[in-house]
Protein backbone atom coordinates (compact mmCIF):
# COMPACT_ATOMS: atom_id res chain seq x y z
CA UNK A 1 0.00 0.00 0.00
CA UNK A 2 0.89 3.86 -0.21
CA UNK A 3 1.70 5.55 2.92
CA UNK A 4 -0.72 8.30 3.46
CA UNK A 5 1.60 11.12 4.30
CA UNK A 6 4.44 10.81 1.54
CA UNK A 7 2.98 8.40 -1.52
CA UNK A 8 5.08 5.94 -0.64
CA UNK A 9 5.21 2.74 -0.85
CA UNK A 10 4.95 0.08 2.26
CA UNK A 11 4.43 -3.25 3.44
CA UNK A 12 0.95 -4.01 4.55
CA UNK A 13 1.49 -5.06 8.02
CA UNK A 14 3.71 -2.04 8.68
CA UNK A 15 3.07 0.66 11.30
CA UNK A 16 5.58 2.89 10.62
CA UNK A 17 6.35 4.46 7.45
CA UNK A 18 10.10 3.71 7.04
CA UNK A 19 10.00 6.75 4.59
CA UNK A 20 8.65 9.60 6.65
CA UNK A 21 8.56 7.74 9.82
CA UNK A 22 4.66 8.61 10.24
CA UNK A 23 2.49 6.57 12.48
CA UNK A 24 0.30 4.31 10.13
CA UNK A 25 -1.64 2.29 12.93
CA UNK A 26 -4.38 4.43 12.72
CA UNK A 27 -4.21 5.19 8.73
CA UNK A 28 -3.87 1.73 8.15
CA UNK A 29 -7.76 0.74 8.82
CA UNK A 30 -8.96 3.86 7.32
CA UNK A 31 -7.07 3.06 3.92
CA UNK A 32 -8.57 -0.15 4.01
CA UNK A 33 -11.93 0.59 4.59
CA UNK A 34 -12.00 2.90 1.44
CA UNK A 35 -10.22 0.76 -0.69
CA UNK A 36 -12.82 -1.84 -0.05
CA UNK A 37 -15.83 0.45 -0.50
CA UNK A 38 -14.52 2.14 -3.56
CA UNK A 39 -13.97 -1.82 -4.44
CA UNK A 40 -17.59 -2.41 -4.10
CA UNK A 41 -18.42 1.08 -5.78
CA UNK A 42 -16.50 0.30 -8.63
CA UNK A 43 -18.65 -3.59 -8.83
CA UNK A 44 -21.63 -1.94 -8.44
CA UNK A 45 -21.17 0.74 -11.08
CA UNK A 46 -21.00 -2.12 -13.45
CA UNK A 47 -23.78 -3.69 -12.35
CA UNK A 48 -25.97 -1.12 -12.68
CA UNK A 49 -24.06 -0.33 -16.11
CA UNK A 50 -25.38 -4.49 -16.77
CA UNK A 51 -28.82 -3.67 -15.77
CA UNK A 52 -29.07 -0.13 -17.81
CA UNK A 53 -27.88 -2.16 -20.43
CA UNK A 54 -30.57 -4.88 -20.21
CA UNK A 55 -33.56 -1.99 -19.66
CA UNK A 56 -32.15 -0.42 -22.76
CA UNK A 57 -32.95 -3.82 -25.27
CA UNK A 58 -35.91 -4.05 -23.16
CA UNK A 59 -37.22 -0.91 -24.30
CA UNK A 60 -35.98 -0.61 -27.63
CA UNK A 61 -35.48 -3.89 -29.02
CA UNK A 62 -36.17 -3.53 -32.49
CA UNK A 63 -33.67 -0.59 -32.81
CA UNK A 64 -31.01 -2.86 -30.70
CA UNK A 65 -31.80 -5.55 -32.17
CA UNK A 66 -31.02 -4.25 -35.62
CA UNK A 67 -27.69 -2.74 -34.06
CA UNK A 68 -26.61 -5.60 -32.52
CA UNK A 69 -27.58 -7.60 -35.84
CA UNK A 70 -25.57 -4.84 -37.75
CA UNK A 71 -22.44 -4.82 -35.35
CA UNK A 72 -22.26 -8.55 -34.15
CA UNK A 73 -23.31 -10.17 -37.03
CA UNK A 74 -22.98 -8.73 -40.54
CA UNK A 75 -19.46 -7.01 -39.42
CA UNK A 76 -18.16 -10.23 -38.71
CA UNK A 77 -19.41 -12.32 -41.81
CA UNK A 78 -18.04 -9.20 -44.02
CA UNK A 79 -15.30 -10.06 -43.26
CA UNK A 80 -15.25 -13.77 -42.71
CA UNK A 81 -16.22 -13.61 -46.62
CA UNK A 82 -14.12 -11.60 -47.44
CA UNK A 83 -10.55 -13.31 -45.81
CA UNK A 84 -12.43 -16.72 -47.83
CA UNK A 85 -12.43 -14.73 -50.83
CA UNK A 86 -8.86 -13.67 -50.42
CA UNK A 87 -7.53 -17.13 -49.57
CA UNK A 88 -9.10 -19.35 -51.68
CA UNK A 89 -10.33 -17.13 -55.07
CA UNK A 90 -7.47 -14.53 -55.17
CA UNK A 91 -4.43 -16.18 -53.57
CA UNK A 92 -5.15 -19.61 -53.61
CA UNK A 93 -3.31 -20.68 -50.85
CA UNK A 94 -3.74 -22.72 -48.16
CA UNK A 95 -6.67 -23.10 -46.05
CA UNK A 96 -4.84 -22.68 -42.86
CA UNK A 97 -4.42 -18.93 -43.18
CA UNK A 98 -8.52 -19.02 -43.34
CA UNK A 99 -8.99 -21.25 -40.62
CA UNK A 100 -6.80 -18.80 -38.44
CA UNK A 101 -8.46 -15.80 -39.62
CA UNK A 102 -12.12 -17.52 -38.49
CA UNK A 103 -10.70 -17.16 -34.47
CA UNK A 104 -9.09 -14.42 -34.63
CA UNK A 105 -11.99 -12.24 -36.50
CA UNK A 106 -14.59 -13.04 -34.00
CA UNK A 107 -12.42 -12.28 -30.76
CA UNK A 108 -12.76 -8.21 -30.63
CA UNK A 109 -16.46 -9.09 -31.42
CA UNK A 110 -16.83 -11.48 -28.35
CA UNK A 111 -14.20 -8.62 -26.31
CA UNK A 112 -17.05 -6.14 -27.32
CA UNK A 113 -20.23 -7.99 -26.48
CA UNK A 114 -18.96 -8.55 -22.91
CA UNK A 115 -18.04 -4.83 -22.55
CA UNK A 116 -20.60 -2.86 -24.20
CA UNK A 117 -23.65 -4.87 -24.64
CA UNK A 118 -22.81 -6.54 -21.71
CA UNK A 119 -23.66 -9.94 -22.72
CA UNK A 120 -22.03 -13.05 -20.83
CA UNK A 121 -20.31 -16.10 -22.40
CA UNK A 122 -23.76 -18.22 -23.62
CA UNK A 123 -24.82 -15.10 -25.03
CA UNK A 124 -22.04 -15.07 -26.82
CA UNK A 125 -21.06 -18.02 -28.44
CA UNK A 126 -25.12 -17.79 -29.79
CA UNK A 127 -24.30 -14.87 -31.64
CA UNK A 128 -20.85 -16.79 -32.90
CA UNK A 129 -23.55 -19.64 -34.08
CA UNK A 130 -25.65 -17.31 -36.09
CA UNK A 131 -22.82 -15.21 -37.20
CA UNK A 132 -20.56 -18.38 -38.42
CA UNK A 133 -24.14 -20.15 -39.75
CA UNK A 134 -24.67 -16.81 -42.02
CA UNK A 135 -20.71 -16.54 -42.57
CA UNK A 136 -20.36 -20.53 -43.44
CA UNK A 137 -23.56 -20.13 -46.03
CA UNK A 138 -22.00 -17.33 -47.61
CA UNK A 139 -18.95 -19.23 -48.09
CA UNK A 140 -20.44 -22.06 -49.94
CA UNK A 141 -22.41 -19.88 -52.03
CA UNK A 142 -19.17 -18.22 -53.23
CA UNK A 143 -17.57 -21.29 -53.78
CA UNK A 144 -20.46 -23.19 -55.20
CA UNK A 145 -20.17 -20.27 -58.17
CA UNK A 146 -16.72 -19.91 -58.24
CA UNK A 147 -15.90 -22.84 -58.65
CA UNK A 148 -19.45 -24.59 -60.21
CA UNK A 149 -19.83 -27.46 -57.76
CA UNK A 150 -22.84 -27.88 -55.64
CA UNK A 151 -23.65 -24.96 -52.92
CA UNK A 152 -24.95 -27.82 -50.23
CA UNK A 153 -22.63 -30.38 -49.21
CA UNK A 154 -23.41 -33.68 -50.78
CA UNK A 155 -21.25 -35.81 -47.59
CA UNK A 156 -21.17 -36.55 -44.32
CA UNK A 157 -17.40 -35.56 -44.24
CA UNK A 158 -18.18 -32.56 -46.31
CA UNK A 159 -21.16 -31.54 -43.70
CA UNK A 160 -18.74 -32.38 -40.84
CA UNK A 161 -16.31 -29.77 -42.11
CA UNK A 162 -18.86 -27.38 -41.72
CA UNK A 163 -20.16 -27.98 -38.21
CA UNK A 164 -16.72 -27.90 -37.11
CA UNK A 165 -15.91 -24.88 -38.59
CA UNK A 166 -19.61 -23.07 -37.41
CA UNK A 167 -17.87 -24.70 -33.76
CA UNK A 168 -14.72 -22.89 -34.47
CA UNK A 169 -15.78 -19.42 -35.27
CA UNK A 170 -18.64 -19.38 -32.54
CA UNK A 171 -16.18 -20.47 -29.91
CA UNK A 172 -13.77 -17.70 -31.10
CA UNK A 173 -17.26 -15.61 -30.09
CA UNK A 174 -17.21 -17.14 -26.70
CA UNK A 175 -13.36 -16.79 -26.13
CA UNK A 176 -13.49 -12.92 -26.81
CA UNK A 177 -16.46 -12.35 -24.48
CA UNK A 178 -14.05 -14.21 -21.23
CA UNK A 179 -11.11 -12.07 -22.40
CA UNK A 180 -12.72 -8.67 -21.98
CA UNK A 181 -14.37 -10.77 -18.61
CA UNK A 182 -10.49 -10.79 -17.86
CA UNK A 183 -9.62 -7.58 -18.68
CA UNK A 184 -12.18 -4.97 -17.42
CA UNK A 185 -13.33 -7.39 -14.87
CA UNK A 186 -11.13 -9.88 -13.13
CA UNK A 187 -7.55 -8.00 -13.60
CA UNK A 188 -8.61 -4.29 -12.67
CA UNK A 189 -9.93 -6.03 -9.34
CA UNK A 190 -6.28 -8.10 -8.99
CA UNK A 191 -4.41 -5.60 -9.39
CA UNK A 192 -5.96 -3.23 -7.29
CA UNK A 193 -6.42 -5.33 -4.20
CA UNK A 194 -8.97 -4.16 -2.79
CA UNK A 195 -11.94 -5.60 -0.91
CA UNK A 196 -12.20 -7.63 2.11
CA UNK A 197 -11.36 -11.49 1.03
CA UNK A 198 -14.03 -13.56 1.39
CA UNK A 199 -15.10 -16.67 3.67
CA UNK A 200 -13.35 -19.34 1.15
CA UNK A 201 -10.29 -17.73 0.40
CA UNK A 202 -9.66 -17.42 4.80
CA UNK A 203 -10.66 -20.58 5.11
CA UNK A 204 -7.85 -22.09 2.09
CA UNK A 205 -5.34 -19.65 3.65
CA UNK A 206 -5.75 -20.92 7.29
CA UNK A 207 -5.21 -24.70 5.46
CA UNK A 208 -2.02 -23.19 4.25
CA UNK A 209 -0.90 -22.84 7.97
CA UNK A 210 -2.30 -20.68 10.84
CA UNK A 211 0.61 -19.38 12.57
CA UNK A 212 1.15 -16.38 11.40
CA UNK A 213 0.40 -12.40 12.07
CA UNK A 214 -3.43 -11.57 11.03
CA UNK A 215 -2.03 -8.98 8.48
CA UNK A 216 -0.12 -11.46 6.81
CA UNK A 217 -3.21 -14.04 6.82
CA UNK A 218 -5.30 -11.49 5.05
CA UNK A 219 -2.51 -10.85 2.42
CA UNK A 220 -2.42 -14.77 1.97
CA UNK A 221 -6.39 -14.69 1.76
CA UNK A 222 -6.42 -11.73 -0.73
CA UNK A 223 -3.63 -13.38 -2.81
CA UNK A 224 -5.97 -17.05 -2.87
CA UNK A 225 -8.81 -14.85 -3.91
CA UNK A 226 -7.21 -13.42 -6.34
CA UNK A 227 -6.11 -16.94 -7.59
CA UNK A 228 -9.37 -17.71 -7.75
CA UNK A 229 -11.08 -15.23 -9.47
CA UNK A 230 -8.59 -15.35 -12.18
CA UNK A 231 -8.18 -18.84 -12.35
CA UNK A 232 -12.06 -19.62 -13.51
CA UNK A 233 -11.97 -16.94 -17.11
CA UNK A 234 -8.45 -18.70 -17.59
CA UNK A 235 -9.66 -21.86 -17.40
CA UNK A 236 -12.89 -20.23 -19.68
CA UNK A 237 -10.15 -19.02 -22.19
CA UNK A 238 -8.25 -22.00 -22.54
CA UNK A 239 -11.31 -24.13 -23.09
CA UNK A 240 -13.25 -22.64 -25.49
CA UNK A 241 -10.00 -20.88 -27.39
CA UNK A 242 -8.71 -24.83 -27.59
CA UNK A 243 -12.17 -25.98 -28.50
CA UNK A 244 -12.25 -22.96 -31.34
CA UNK A 245 -8.41 -24.24 -33.14
CA UNK A 246 -8.81 -27.68 -32.75
CA UNK A 247 -12.20 -27.59 -34.72
CA UNK A 248 -10.68 -24.89 -37.16
CA UNK A 249 -7.43 -26.87 -38.05
CA UNK A 250 -8.88 -30.49 -37.17
CA UNK A 251 -9.93 -30.74 -40.97
CA UNK A 252 -6.33 -29.49 -42.00
CA UNK A 253 -4.03 -31.43 -40.27
CA UNK A 254 -6.28 -34.87 -40.17
CA UNK A 255 -6.63 -34.47 -36.46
Amino acid sequence: MECPFCAESVKEEAIVCKHCSRDLRVARPVMLEVHAIVSELDQLQRELASVKARLARARFPVRHLMGDFACYVLAPVALLVAAHIIVTIVLDVTPLYLRLASVVIPLPFGLALHELRKIGYRGAIGIGIVTATVAVTCMLIVTGLNDKVPIIPNTWLDWREVIEYVASIALAFGTGDILGLLIFDVFPRTVSHDGKPNAVAFVIAGMLGQHVGEEQMRRRARRIQDLLRTAGPLVGILMTAGGSIYAGLKGIFGW
